[in-house]
């Protein structure tokens, strides 16, 4: 049990500078037309509408960071390039040696170029942009499993660039959502402002974001209308992935909505079937474990080319 303040007390109704909550669900009403003025690299550069208006193209990044690509490619060439300087070096070693050790730095290159070219394959796939936009799709399943009433809050975790937050925020205009992540530096493109101004580019003003931890959720009991999350849990190493469930279900209210959609092999998650049974036992209802990896989300091709086979949602009501 966390501590029982009301809920006109939580961290969540006020900014960092005690700003209140309705404040915060309105950050840019106070900006002017100039405010609207992006520079170069900035998220959600400036787009022209065919009324000839200039209006802001939300930027939800890439599950696939660029940097792996050019990592990748540059370890490639640095690679051969050195497969080719061993074979025809003049160190004191032998022709043999020299061979296996440029074959040894051939195999790290060709191993680095198929790890470029299968990232190039997944960021066309997850981006926005591409002809897949898989990204999208697995987004807008997951929010379509959460209702809110009227006047409802609901929490997404691991928000990072707020895709889910604000696709949840659109299909609920008469509720609000708040999106929290601890934004990391292992992921130092997604940020609280990228997530503002994406909300922003969206038209959505029923969204708020700020820094929190999926581990130890800083909300009273029973404070959400509805929890989601999207490919997060998988990603916190060295916690019981179960017990980060628990938490995520404590802060939902009796007879909110649940969908939870996560890498869920029994190898992170352990025995969901038995977390299942306790969960029933316990008075939640319609609990079920949906694959969405058989053509639900993605194709079972896809999921095995992209190692998304195990991509789970858990949905129910408690």
């Amino acid at each position: 049990m966390r501590n029982n303040k009301g809920i006109k007390d939580l961290p969540i109704w006020k900014t960092d500078r005690e700003i209140r909550l309705e404040d915060r669900f309105h950050p840019h009403r106070n900006l002017g037309r100039g405010s609207l003025l992006w520079g170069a690299g900035s998220p959600c550069p400036p787009q022209m509408n065919p009324e000839g208006e200039m209006t802001m193209k939300p930027d939800y990044r890439n599950w696939m960071p660029r940097g792996m690509i050019v990592g990748l490619g540059t370890a490639a060439g640095v690679l051969a390039a050195g497969s080719a300087a061993a074979v025809r070096s003049r160190l004191p070693m032998g022709r043999t040696a020299k061979h296996l050790v440029g074959a040894a730095l051939g195999l790290g290159a060709v191993g680095c170029l198929a790890g470029a070219a299968w990232s190039l394959y997944a960021r066309e796939m997850f981006s926005y942009e591409g002809g897949r936009q898989l990204s999208r799709q697995i987004i807008e399943g997951v929010a379509s499993y959460i209702e809110l009433p009227e006047g409802g809050v609901g929490l997404d975790v691991g928000c990072g660039s707020g895709a889910l937050t604000i696709a949840c925020a659109k299909r609920n205009p008469q509720g609000r959502m708040v999106g929290i992540d601890r934004w990391g530096v292992e992921y130092a493109s997604y940020s609280r402002k990228l997530c503002e101004r994406n909300a922003q580019a969206e038209g959505v003003d029923n969204a708020v974001f700020q820094k929190g931890d999926a581990r130890h959720l800083d909300f009273p009991d029973e404070t959400f209308d509805a929890v989601t999350s999207n490919y997060v849990y998988h990603n916190i190493t060295g916690a019981d992935k179960q017990a980060l469930l628990r938490e995520t279900l404590r802060v939902l209210k009796k007879g909110g909505i649940f969908a939870i959609h996560d890498l869920m092999e029994p190898s992170r998650y352990g025995d969901m079937d038995a977390f299942l049974r306790s969960l029933r036992e316990e008075g939640f209802k319609e609990v079920r474990l949906l694959p969405t990896a058989d053509g639900t989300f993605m194709t079972r091709g896809e999921g095995k080319r992209l190692f998304l086979s195990g991509s789970t949602l858990l949905v129910g009501r408690k």
